[in-house]
């Protein structure tokens, strides 16, 4: 956008004294927007569609409320202007305030239970969008902010997973359920959602007398023991495939719909991409089991009933259509 010859927009409101409470929702829906306050009562923002009428909606509640409000559009008249425009939405000192919080938060990390992580990543997560929604000229402090989240990000995903697996490079082998029957399989102990669902998948589509070994390190896995969702294992990421789906690709799963709906939701949880409406449920539900118990094969029984219930579900939607 050139923005020495492109619109901005400028409301101007006023309220009666006697509004505080109307006042104080103007003023946050004009903070949440990311306006410039010129003075008390101008507020300047770049121009476009969807601002315009977020301030439009903001002036019609100030008139409902008794004020007076103007929406106008104004256009800088030099050069020099219009960088005077930009720099009042600077958000160099917005990044540096969250990069110092996620610092702080760095530090007390360590000792905070996997909900608490998990919450914690999530609110902090909103903070980063919402100023990332509202930086209409990102630069340098952008993509600065940028690295240390993914940094910071890892840093609670390490602790939420440790030793999460990198990502492989390969051809997924077709392999036969019946040459997997009665076998040892072995991951990381203290279950997180791909290991879960995979120890699930295992267990139910797979191998239905799987035995199961928790890890302290995968290191630890013994030699008969098939591994899976850790560096080097018989199974874990290939390419863009999560250990749940390079499962599922391994032994021929990959028609049945209602698993390639879970897969989305491990794959969502896992290793992000595209939004998944039923994963904020069942992360909190794994959160939850996780902090209530300790016990890896407990916490497999209960979330194998959550993940047959997923499964039901999705059948039913699968066959409804």
């Amino acid at each position: 956008m050139n923005m020495d010859r492109a619109s901005w927009l400028l409301l101007v409101v006023s309220l009666p004294s006697s509004g505080a409470t109307a006042r104080m929702r103007i003023w946050r829906g004009l903070k949440a927007m990311g306006c410039a306050a010129l003075r008390d009562g101008a507020y300047l923002l770049p121009g476009g569609g969807e601002r315009e009428q977020a301030l439009q909606a903001l002036a019609d509640d100030c008139l409902r409320e008794g004020g007076s409000a103007w929406l106008t559009a104004v256009q800088p008249r030099s050069a020099d202007e219009a960088a005077a425009f930009r720099q009042l939405f600077d958000r160099h000192a917005d990044y540096a305030e969250l990069r110092q919080g996620w610092k702080a938060a760095n530090a007390g990390l360590a000792s905070l239970a996997a909900v608490e992580l998990t919450r914690l990543q999530r609110k902090l997560q909103r903070e980063f969008d919402a100023l990332r929604a509202i930086d209409f000229f990102p630069g340098e402090a952008a993509l600065e902010a940028e690295a240390a989240w993914s940094d910071f990000s890892r840093r609670i995903e390490s602790l939420l997973s440790p030793g999460e697996p990198q990502e492989t490079a390969g051809r997924i082998p077709r392999l036969q359920i019946a040459d997997y029957q009665g076998r040892t399989w072995a991951t990381r102990r203290r279950l997180w959602v791909d290991r879960v669902a995979s120890a699930w998948l295992i267990r139910r589509f797979i191998d239905g007398q799987a035995r199961f070994q928790w890890l302290a390190q995968p290191a630890d896995c013994p030699p008969q023991a098939l591994g899976f969702d850790f560096d080097g294992a018989a199974f874990t990421h290939v390419g863009n495939r999560v250990s749940f789906e390079t499962l599922m690709a391994s032994f021929g799963l990959e028609n049945d719909a209602a698993l390639l709906r879970l897969a989305a939701i491990v794959h969502a949880l896992d290793i992000g991409g595209d939004s998944v409406p039923e994963a904020s449920g069942f992360e909190a539900v794994m959160s939850g089991a996780r902090e209530r118990l300790a016990d890896d094969d407990a916490l497999l029984a209960e979330m194998s009933t959550v993940l047959d219930s997923f499964y039901a579900h999705f059948q039913r939607e699968a066959t409804a259509r």
